[in-house]
Formats: C-alpha cells, structure tokens, sequence
C-alpha cells in the first residue's frame, strides 16, 4: 500500500498525563472485602501488577487444530463461525469431521486431533521469563466453554477427559510459579454453547439460571482450586453486572486468594472496579486505576495460520509500542497463540526472545517505572513528529483496518487520512459511513450525509477520516435511484496517511528520581531533547548497554544536549530498536 514515506517534523509535541491516583492494597490490614463497588474499590489494587509492566496471555484450546480465521480474524472464535455457517470455517472443517453435525459435535471432534504431543510447561515458563515477563495470563476457558482444567461443572468438556488428557491449568501454574512468575487466568463469564443459558441465542436477560447453577460454582472451584493472582474475565458486553454476580464473584475470588489478587474490569454493565484492558489500540491515558493493553503480535490471539506475514509486527515496533504504553502509565498483556503440539510458533519466540534481550539490558528504566515530571509538575509521557504517508492510489473508498493501521509501523488509532480526487459527473446523494468520523468536501462546500449533489467535470472532492481508536473503516458511496454504489474518481481517490511518530519516550524511577530518556532512532554524534527538567551539575548521564558517563550540557530552558562522542562504538552496536539513556545521581 506504501508508496513514499516523508517525516515532516513540523513540532515535537509532548504528552501530559498524571501519575497514578489508585488506592493501592495495604497488606498489613486486609480486611474481608464486601460484595460492593464501594467496598472492592476502598481495598484497591495490588502494587505488583502495575510494577510488571510485561505480562505473557496464552490463548490454547481446540481452535488451535485448525488454527484458522481470514487474516484479520480471530481464530479462537471459530466455534461461533461454525454457528453461523461462515464458508471460509466450514470449508477447514471438513478436514476434521461430518459438516452436516451439529455445531458442538462437529466442534468436539477436534478433540480428537488435539494432542498437545510436544507440550512442555517448563519449556513455556522458560520462554516467558527469558522475554522478561512477570506474569502468565492462561485462557482457562474460552467462549467455547471447553475448559483446560477438569471441571465439575464440564465433566465431559475438558482437556482432561478429551483431547491433550492433561491438566493444563495446573501443570501450567505449577512451573509457571516454579519458575518466579505470577499465574494468572483468563475466565470467559458466558459460553457460546452451555444448555442452560446459549450465548448470543438465548435472551441475555435469561442468564440469571445458569450464573447461578453453573457459572458461579465453576468460578468458585477454579479460584479455590488454584488461587491465580489475577483474573481476566470476558465476554460481558451483552450482560450487567448485577446479571453475572459480578461484585459477589470478585469479592469472594479477593477474600479466597488475598492482597495480591487482582481483577480486570470486564464483569459486565455498571462495573466501577477492575484495571482497565484496552486491546489493540495505542495506549491510553488514567490516573484512577492501573492498565495493560492487551494485543497478539499478530491480529489474532488463537493461532491463525491463515496470518498474513505484513501483518505480524516487528520486533523494533513490538519494543517500540511496548514503551510507549509504559512511558504512559500502563503495561502490555502480550499474547501467544500456540500450535496444537504445543510449541509455540517460531516467529512468535523470535519476538520474545529479541524483547527479552532488549530488557535485559533496559529492563531498569521498565519495570516499576512511572511516567516522567518536567518542570511545571506535568509528566511527559513521550514526544512526536508529524509524519505523512502517501498512500496508492484507490478506485474507491472502501477500507476495514482491523487492529491495524494503513501502512507498516503506523498507528492503529489516532490518525488521519485525506483522500482527494475528481469524482464522478452526475446528480447523485452522497453517502459516508466511518468509525469514527468523517467529512465529504465538494469544492468548498461541506456536504452532509444524504445531501444531493450535482457533479460537474472538474470538480474537486476531498474525504477526511478521522481515526481514534479500535475499528477504523470507511466507506464512501453514491446513492442513484435507490441504487448504492461505491463512489469512483478520474484517476482515482489520492490519500494521504498522516500520524504521529513517537521519536522519543520518558519513563523514572520513583524510589530514586533517576529518569529515562528512550530514543526511537540510532543516535549519531549527539542528541538534543527539549524541555527536559532542569538538572543538577552533579547528575551523570550513560547510555544502558555501554560503559562510561557521556558530556552533556542543558540552558534554562531545558533544552539537554548530550554527546556521544566519546562512547565506544562498538558497543553500541549491540544495541537495537530503543536506546535508553539514564539521567540521574548514581555510582
């Protein structure tokens, strides 16, 4: 899609936010937590997870046989596919079984493909604390409701009377805390299947019987049986929370595990509890509760062998994307998708691994890091320039970035575009459909959803779509005699991609004021980097990964110059995707 790339920097601009406000957990006086918003909010969140900043999600069940979706799907949501006779999923099926079953059956004869004949729950936990995570989160059961543990409530439906015949679940928590990690799960509220209440085919008001008959009790056993320090729940978009016994089902999991338990807030409408998990997006900004963007490398989470190489990121935009959500105040829940042997796919640990040696080696200015003060007592989160795409020319205006952005490396939110062309003669009612926004020019005119026009040769349109966040999709059509069409262009709609590009992030430390200073781009003889706070003369500043102190000089108005010059090359080098430099009074 690319066709030039210019980096116009127009101004750096930097990103306020506030530290974080949370009331954070007091072990010394953990009292019982009362079943109300009140009352879990007064107990507050556990300092650990904010300070991890890097968790590992797995997402592992009978969708990985297939491992298939269109690549940009998710493909642990096959079994809904199957639901609805989605051709591309009935077509993988028939490798697998009858297509003619029912939807369950046909489902569950993947189970007799599932093997898990290479799994190695110590190899994982290996593979997880060498990428520098402090924490696991395991699909314990997905919207599928087959479960990975031996439940009472799915006697039948697990991976320990079918399929691997193993306790996932514990085998995994067990050398998953073995090896220092936090074990934590991912628990869907509602299943796609369950007799006693069908997702998306029975009435959502109707769920009351099986919350209680089956989901509460199956909730109950996994966190009395495992005690996970955190749990992800799902799947509660449809729901309230007073339908799914949020507040009751939270307080009991607190009260059973203690001051290090954690929830996230997916429990349904009317939730005001839980760290907040945006999910494939570029961050976001809060000061009331802790966050952690939760992403795959690729567009799936459940391993999708139909995946597009374009569109699994980099290691440079994984580590780069990975600091901007720290210099802000989150974390990032990274996902793997393994293969039905379980082994984790290849381009997957290439990822990990190259995070992990970055961390190693920068780890200090990450993990238990809080965003950065200047002057004025405003963090500065990170600073950008304005960038601009020229993107091919198109026919139409017909896009759908799911998770994704229009180019390689650009942002999936926050962005721009401005296609311009000559559209076609004639009288016509426009029609222009987005998430998020959108505005049709005609010449100078501005021209409303609807509104009839009249098209002459030469005429000049422009279309600005304006992304924010999640979804991005466009569409521009012409509307003749009740007939919608998509709206062509002489010599086709010209558009321009424009963002902006983080060329800098900032984290510190707390306990010491030692701040960082994290470069996107291979720094030459020196950098300069305006408006840092004013600084002592005694302040030492290196670059992590090398030896020595470096020369630096900063004015009054904050601008810090520091030189390179007399560091050795060499070592430099060995360093990859973020050069962080450490600013503060140390040995």
């Amino acid at each position: 899609m690319k066709k030039s790339f210019s980096a116009i920097l127009l101004m750096l601009t930097i990103q306020m936010t506030f530290v974080p406000s949370y009331c954070v957990v007091d072990k010394q006086h953990n009292d019982s937590v009362q079943a109300t918003w009140k009352s879990l909010n007064e107990r507050g969140y556990p300092g650990w997870f904010d300070e991890a900043k890097l968790g590992i999600f797995v997402h592992w069940g009978l969708y990985s046989v297939p491992a298939y979706a269109h690549p940009e799907g998710y493909a642990e949501w096959l079994y809904k596919g199957l639901m609805s006779h989605n051709p591309g999923r009935m077509k993988i099926m028939v490798n697998y079984g009858d297509t003619t079953l029912s939807t369950k059956e046909l489902y569950g004869k993947l189970a007799e493909y599932w093997h898990a004949e290479l799994w190695n729950p110590e190899q994982w936990a290996k593979i997880f604390s060498e990428a520098g995570a402090k924490y696991v989160v395991l699909v314990t059961k997905h919207h599928d409701g087959y479960c990975l543990w031996d439940s009472p409530q799915q006697p039948e439906w697990n991976s320990v009377n079918s399929g691997p015949h193993r306790n996932i679940v514990a085998e995994l928590t067990e050398s998953v805390r073995k090896a220092g990690l936090r074990m934590c799960f991912y628990y869907s509220l509602p299943e796609w299947n369950n007799p006693l209440h069908q997702w998306t085919i029975d009435s959502n008001d109707s769920i009351g019987r099986y919350v209680e008959k089956y989901m509460e009790p199956q909730f109950r056993d996994l966190v009395t049986r495992y005690k996970p320090d955190l749990i992800f729940s799902d799947g509660d978009w449809d729901f309230s929370a007073e339908k799914l016994k949020s507040k009751e089902l939270i307080s009991f999991y607190y009260n059973t595990v203690g001051a290090d338990a954690i929830v996230n807030n997916r429990w349904g409408g009317g939730t005001e509890h839980g760290f907040l998990t945006p999910e494939y997006s570029a961050g976001i900004q809060v000061t009331d509760r802790p966050w952690a963007e939760c992403r795959g490398l690729g567009r799936s989470f459940g391993y999708n062998r139909n995946e597009l190489l374009e569109n699994i990121m980099t290691s440079c935009e994984l580590i780069q994307h990975f600091v901007e959500l720290v210099a802000n105040g989150g974390g990032m829940t990274l996902n793997v998708g393994p293969n039905a042997d379980g082994t984790i796919p290849f381009i997957q640990r290439d990822r990990l691994n190259e995070l992990g040696k970055w961390l190693k080696t920068n780890g200090e200015a990450i993990y238990g890091s809080r965003p950065m003060r200047n002057d004025k007592n405003e963090v500065m989160a990170q600073q950008s320039k304005h960038s601009s795409v020229n993107l091919e020319n198109s026919d139409v205006i017909d896009y759908d970035w799911v998770r994704n952005a229009p180019m390689a490396g650009g942002r999936t939110d926050d962005f721009e575009v401005v296609w311009e062309g000559e559209p076609e003669e004639g009288v016509y009612s426009i029609l222009a459909e987005a998430d998020d926004r959108v505005v049709v020019v005609l010449n100078d005119d501005t021209i409303a959803n609807g509104a009839l026009v009249a098209v002459k040769v030469g005429d000049k349109m422009k279309i600005n779509f304006y992304e924010k966040d999640l979804e991005a999709r466009v569409r521009l059509s012409k509307i003749v005699r009740n007939d919608t069409v998509l709206l062509k262009a002489k010599n086709g709609w010209k558009g321009i991609y424009q963002y902006e590009q983080t060329v800098r992030a900032f984290t510190m430390q707390p306990s010491d004021g030692t701040r960082y200073i994290m470069e996107f781009s291979r720094p030459g003889d020196e950098i300069v980097v305006e408006g840092f706070p004013l600084i002592k003369k005694c302040t030492k500043i290196r670059l992590l990964g090398c030896d020595g102190d470096l020369k630096w000089k900063q004015g009054r108005d904050g601008k810090l110059t520091i030189s390179l010059k007399n560091v050795d090359y060499e070592q430099i080098n060995q360093l990859d995707y973020v050069w962080v430099f450490k600013v503060g009074i140390f040995d």
